[in-house]
């Protein structure tokens, strides 16, 4: 059956397409009768618009791309849940892809979404590009008239808004945190050695570390592949036999679960003299046991200041000014810490 269109409306009612698009968007120029057997007429022949010639009539589809590297990192659902809410609410569809941390997934994905289906993008960027030190894609992009805004993983060459989390300052925090509880052989557990969120926690670490007169020990310092997950604790059994570690910050959950582990195996009890503090602040921090103390990254917060900004871009055309938005980490006391406030009391 051929599909009904608006100028077979306004042949079977002999007006013009523009009164039949005018009466269908309940425009006031229109009577009220006319407006009424239109819509009704649509509506009995099964009326639908047509949102791709809309789209290309307008060059709006009211849809924006949001690119994340991987679908099991909690963060990066919460960051969604915050860029839906704020899309809902102000009248935008979105289209959720996943790199799956691949360099060439990512710039296929942003060149399929670039080709008429978005208005603007968000995204993070995947580890490959990130060691691959290739951004043409997003220059492209944004070369075609598509807003990107970048969150957590960002590029700092590529003219765009950008949300980020203070990594640097999480770490001294965590630092400082465990120095005040009354540990001080803290190791530094990363599995994002090679991407710059990992070297900002890292050296936050170290700042951490110096303010609090504490002689760096390299020894201390752990990186593991995040792919190697279920090797962790194998990884870290050795390492914790030989060294009088006391506490860990680690740069996601994971290798924190693993580490609390290896140390309770050892006889240590958290956290009278093991304390174990990780990145992120998600579902395996909640449930583990003791359940752990994190440096919470406000990943829906982050979602929906990138939402807001690509939208207030998308619809105020004129807005060439880029921006660096920072969401404050804070500590979130669980029971693989001491609490600060107890040991002051």
């Amino acid at each position: 059956m051929k599909r009904l269109t608006i100028k077979d409306i306004a042949n079977h009612f002999n007006v013009s397409i523009s009164t039949v698009s005018k009466a269908l968007n309940d425009s006031y120029e229109i009577s009220v009768s006319t407006k009424e057997k239109i819509q009704r007429f649509a509506k009995e022949n099964n009326y639908k618009p047509n949102f791709n010639a809309l789209s290309l009539k307008s060059r709006k589809t009211k849809t924006i791309g949001i690119i994340i590297p991987n679908m099991l990192n909690y963060f990066f659902a919460q960051v969604f849940k915050g860029v839906e809410k704020v899309a809902n609410k102000r009248g935008y569809k979105i289209i959720s892809c996943i790199s799956n941390e691949s360099y060439e997934k990512e710039k296929e994905t942003l060149e399929m979404l670039s080709n008429g289906s978005i208005d603007g993008v968000i995204v993070s960027i995947a580890e490959e590009t990130e060691l691959q030190n290739n951004f043409s894609h997003f220059e492209n992009c944004i070369a075609a008239g598509i807003p990107i805004v970048m969150f957590d993983r960002v590029a700092e060459r590529i003219n765009c808004d950008k949300v980020i989390t203070n990594d640097f300052d999480g770490a001294v925090n965590a630092v400082q945190h465990l120095v005040k509880t009354g540990f001080k052989n803290i190791a530094f557990i990363s599995t994002i050695s090679n991407l710059q969120i990992g070297r900002l926690r890292h050296q936050g670490y170290l700042k951490g570390l110096e303010k609090e007169n504490i002689a760096i020990r390299e020894d201390f310092i752990i990186n593991i592949k995040e792919d190697d997950y279920k090797e962790y604790e194998n990884v870290l059994t050795p390492i914790f036999a030989q060294k009088d570690i006391d506490a860990v910050i680690t740069t996601d959950e994971s290798s924190a679960i693993a580490a609390m582990k290896v140390a309770i195996r050892k006889g240590h009890t958290v956290p009278d003299n093991f304390s174990v503090i990780a990145f992120s602040n998600g579902i395996l921090a909640r449930h583990s046991s003791p359940k752990m103390t994190t440096v919470s990254q406000h990943g829906e917060q982050m979602g929906a200041t990138a939402a807001e900004k690509l939208i207030d871009k998308l619809e105020n055309n004129n807005d060439t000014h880029n921006e660096t938005f920072i969401i404050k980490t804070d500590i979130v006391e669980r029971k693989s810490t001491k609490s600060y406030m107890v040991v002051h009391n």
